[in-house]
């Protein structure tokens, strides 16, 4: 796994395709980097090391090309979802706190689904069960589709939507 972006910390995980899978990308928003050791109790005590190396199993079974990314920064992840776009790229999308609030991230995800790209929304806990402020998704309306409360297998869930489409 090496870095292969300047604009935030990324780690391209290839699965099984070996370069002739399809493109996806699993973008983390804010405090994902902190996996394993914030909130262990509602995210798991798994980190963000851990959970790209099941992305790029659960990719390799797929014949996926996964390159995983993750930034704190809002301006950061809206640009993924722009170039994602631009270049036909398959997204799986943990908006974290983004999910609540970022209509700019929400219109980024619009134009990418406007477009025929296909985006899922993911969340390691069920936002609806959680704090009242937690249960309006911004980007779940214009997400292909929604995976929230399975923990980590939320992922290797909207990995299997993406391979099947």
């Amino acid at each position: 796994m090496n870095d292969e972006t300047t604009a935030g910390p990324a780690l391209r995980v290839v699965g099984g395709g070996r370069g002739a899978g399809r493109t996806v990308w699993v973008v983390n928003g804010p405090n994902l980097g902190r996996l394993g050791s914030r909130e262990p109790d509602i995210y798991g005590r798994v980190d963000a090391e851990e959970l790209a190396r099941r992305v790029a199993a659960w990719g390799g079974e797929l014949g996926l090309d996964v390159t995983l990314k993750q930034s704190d920064d809002e301006a950061t992840v809206m640009g993924w979802i722009h170039e994602a776009a631009d270049r036909g790229i398959g997204v799986v999308l943990n908006p974290a706190a983004f999910t609540h609030y970022s209509y700019g991230l929400r219109d980024a995800v619009a134009d990418l689904t406007a477009r025929g790209g296909v985006l899922v929304e993911i969340h390691i806990s069920n936002p609806s069960s959680r704090e009242t402020f937690r249960h309006t998704s911004v980007i779940s309306g214009v997400a292909t589709g929604t995976i929230a409360g399975f923990g980590l297998d939320s992922y290797r869930l909207a990995l299997s939507a993406l391979a099947a489409r």
